[in-house]
């Protein structure tokens, strides 16, 4: 009974719900009623807690691995990617507006040449 007892609580579906307190109450019901002794309650709920831990980073991670594979399926950009971009970006274009100012000096030099040589 014991056993099955333990392995209905380790395994049972939605342990990492419990609370702390909650599963201290089920070990104190099962020493009241003589199916664990104190030892044995210190055990279960240390098990429990142990095994609930287990199950919610299990969970976590299963969460993030099936997040990562949507943001992966949906081409989703990251914050990092997007970043560089804007910084290459605006790196073309201060080449631009530098290579515009070039050429529009350029301009006015050939314009004041041709007006130059139109005086004399």
């Amino acid at each position: 009974m014991k056993n099955i007892l333990r392995k209905v609580g380790l395994f049972g579906i939605g342990l990492w719900a419990l609370t702390e307190d909650k599963i201290n109450e089920l070990s104190k019901e099962l020493i009241e009623s003589g199916e664990l002794n104190k030892e044995e309650g210190k055990k279960f709920v240390k098990e429990v807690l142990e095994e609930q831990k287990k199950q919610k980073e299990d969970l976590e991670k299963r969460i993030n691995a099936k997040v990562q594979e949507t943001f992966k399926r949906a081409e989703v950009v990251k914050k990092e990617d997007l970043k560089v971009l804007k910084d290459q970006i605006q790196q073309l274009q201060d080449k631009l507006d530098e290579l515009i100012g070039e050429k529009k000096g350029g301009v006015k030099e050939e314009n004041e040449e041709i007006k130059k040589e139109d005086k004399e």
